[in-house]
């Protein structure tokens, strides 16, 4: 069985190796010990904090594989970004140029800088080992986000994004920065997503231009790829479009790959999850749900089948997935059809 849970200290190796697998472009985790320590430590502060409303909590969960005890993917949740550090994106826009004693009327497509996005919770770092992307494993590494989100509304903001990774090679290299690099910042993709990773992104706003850019002075490799995803992360954004995410015209500043969003009420997983009292007995369904207790430290997810009891507002599961979970009988969970 596969369970996911908070991170502890004791994955950090798991996460280090997480951090190398994952490559350029994975942002939130950053190859440097430090950081990353960082990271864990915030986030079992997080998931032990009195919240009544979002703030600089960052949630971290790990999947691990209970048959060999080996943490295999992870997924993340930023309660409110830009509290502490700028949070930066690009806005496509629109300015048109006309004379109408010329009878000329141009639209010419602009990104202006901006910081529109502060305060929005995050999902992000979402990752799975290639060892572990078959039944589901994927869908239910994101989905359960939002049934933890849907149990603890009072954690998070209103407006959900998610940074999608936009286009680059295998050796880290983006069209879209390329330009940026070329013509402001001299320095090459991976060391300016390294930077920001670890949190110093001061240069952004001193190198960054201050005026907007016309996309069509852009090269072609660039304009290319603006609000494009990395072809690795068209299933992610599936997923996301699926659960009612979509773009409002943000892109990232480094790599040009768009951001999506929705509100809260109006996640599909969010939406549609409920909340039943458990029984726990034999089990002979084979339809397939993503389960998770009503704890925030203890917080427990898993996917196995149940039967369901609506009228009385009850879910018969197994022994096996009720000791998964860390719940009794009488305790409640929460679920949704995977």
């Amino acid at each position: 069985m596969v369970i996911i849970r908070p991170i502890q200290l004791s994955d950090y190796d798991a996460l280090h190796r997480i951090a190398i697998e994952s490559g350029h472009g994975f942002t939130s985790l950053p190859v440097n010990e430090e950081l990353l320590t960082q990271r864990i430590n915030r986030a079992e502060e997080s998931f032990n904090k009195d919240v009544k409303a979002p703030g600089n909590e960052g949630y971290l969960f790990v999947m691990e594989d209970t048959e060999t005890g080996e943490v295999v993917g992870t997924s993340g949740i930023e309660a409110a970004v830009g509290l502490d550090d700028a949070f930066y994106h690009y806005h496509l826009g629109k300015v048109v140029h006309s004379s109408r004693e010329l009878n000329i009327y141009n639209t010419v497509e602009t990104l202006s800088l901006c910081n529109d996005y502060t305060g929005a919770s995050e999902i992000c770092t979402l990752y799975l080992s290639q060892s572990h992307r078959k039944n589901n494993n994927g869908r239910f590494l994101s989905r359960m986000r939002f049934l933890f989100i849907a149990e603890h509304l009072e954690r998070f903001s209103q407006t959900v994004i998610a940074e999608m990774r936009g286009v680059s090679d295998d050796n880290g290299r983006s069209p879209f920065w390329n330009w940026l690099e070329e013509h402001f910042f001299s320095m090459d993709f991976p060391t300016a997503d390294y930077l920001t990773g670890i949190g110093k992104k001061v240069f952004i706003a001193e190198l960054m231009p201050k005026h907007p850019i016309y996309v069509n002075l852009l090269s072609k490799d660039a304009q290319q790829v603006i609000n494009k995803v990395h072809e690795k992360t068209v299933p992610a954004l599936r997923l996301l479009e699926a659960e009612g995410f979509c773009r409002r015209g943000y892109v990232d500043i480094f790599d040009g790959g768009p951001t999506v969003e929705a509100q809260v009420n109006s996640i599909k997983s969010v939406n549609e999850s409920h909340k039943c009292q458990v029984l726990i007995g034999e089990v002979t369904s084979d339809d397939n749900y993503i389960i998770c207790n009503t704890n925030v430290a203890n917080f427990r997810a898993v996917q196995a089948p149940l039967l369901l009891r609506e009228t009385a507002n009850q879910a018969v599961i197994s022994l096996a997935t009720a000791n998964a979970l860390n719940v009794t009988e009488g305790d409640w969970i929460r679920l949704i059809q995977n």
